[in-house]
């Protein structure tokens, strides 16, 4: 088996591939460098993150290619009806990485809670103003969650834990229904999610119906004050909406380790906000969740290939 790798795949994983496979890593993440071309020419599978979009430009060059590895959840950045018409499979590890995305949405909850970061720079710089740095507790609070899928159901679980509300809409029926009754969960609509929510944290994918999910109508139903997370995709929110909303007061404040474009231009309207945290498509971006991911991936790649030329 001859390997493509577009983007990291990590030490452990890499070398149980090794191997077994020829592997290549290509330099980047643009298919127009020159070294690609020969590295795909020969490629029976491909390995990419978030950054390489896998079309039918890439697919021209790579005519023996039959599987496609997606390391990390989504799949937008892959065209499946391409994929699709020529035969290859794909393989996403979906849930691979929805711990280390749900754990990244807490930590954001008690940064807003608690910004212990930003005291502790004030502290070494000599101040000493417990007056100016009252926290809330999370106790208590609600929490929206839109999408109930592997990384939604541990927020929401991890939540509960914490003593908060949980309020939550997913577009289609979550296979976790038990979750319901058994935490205290409570499913509604989208509008009163929206209403209800203290902080709104999103774990939707990214299709023609969620696109743009979160416009201008969408955060005028929400609380004064609210807090958005989103760890999920940057096109679920109209940026520019956000900006306004954050300007005029209406949100309290926002986490975005996504963004509509990646990385976002240079200066970031959004950056001017001090209420706003902005991470670099890092949430489930952990030793584990990338070993895991990794590793999850190379075992199938590696099943397919012990079948039949």
């Amino acid at each position: 088996m001859r390997v493509a790798i577009a983007e990291s795949l990590g030490e452990r994983a890499f070398s149980r591939l090794e191997e077994a496979a020829e592997v290549v890593y290509l330099p980047g993440h643009d298919p127009r460098h020159p070294a690609w071309k020969g590295a795909l020419k020969e490629a029976d599978a491909l390995l990419v993150r978030n950054r390489t979009r896998v079309d039918r430009n890439l697919l021209d060059l790579a005519p023996h290619l039959r599987w496609v590895v997606r390391l990390g959840s989504g799949d937008d950045n892959i065209d499946r009806e391409a994929l699709s018409q020529r035969g290859i499979q794909l393989y996403v590890p979906k849930g691979a990485n929805a711990i280390g995305v749900a754990e990244y949405v807490i930590s954001a909850l008690f940064h807003f809670a608690r910004p212990l970061g930003d005291v502790s720079k004030r502290v070494k710089l000599g101040e000493w103003r417990r007056d100016l740095h009252q926290g809330m507790e999370l106790y208590g609070k609600t929490l929206g969650i839109l999408g109930l899928g592997e990384t939604g159901v541990r927020v929401a679980l991890r939540a509960r834990a914490l003593g908060m509300r949980v309020v939550a809409w997913a577009p289609t029926k979550p296979p976790h229904t038990f979750l319901f009754a058994d935490f205290s969960l409570e499913r509604t609509d989208f509008k009163e999610v929206l209403r209800e929510s203290d902080f709104l944290t999103l774990h939707l994918p990214l299709t023609p119906e969620t696109q743009g999910l979160l416009d201008e109508k969408a955060f005028s139903l929400m609380k004064k004050g609210a807090i958005l997370i989103n760890a999920a995709r940057g096109g679920l929110v109209d940026e520019d909406v956000l900006c306004r909303a954050l300007g005029e007061g209406h949100l309290g404040g926002a986490a975005l380790d996504v963004r509509t474009k990646e990385p976002p231009p240079f200066p970031d309207p959004l950056a001017a906000f001090p209420q706003v945290l902005l991470t670099p498509h890092l949430a489930g971006h952990t030793r584990e969740s990338l070993e895991r991911v990794a590793a999850g991936a190379v075992e199938w790649l590696l099943t397919r290939s012990e079948g039949p030329r």
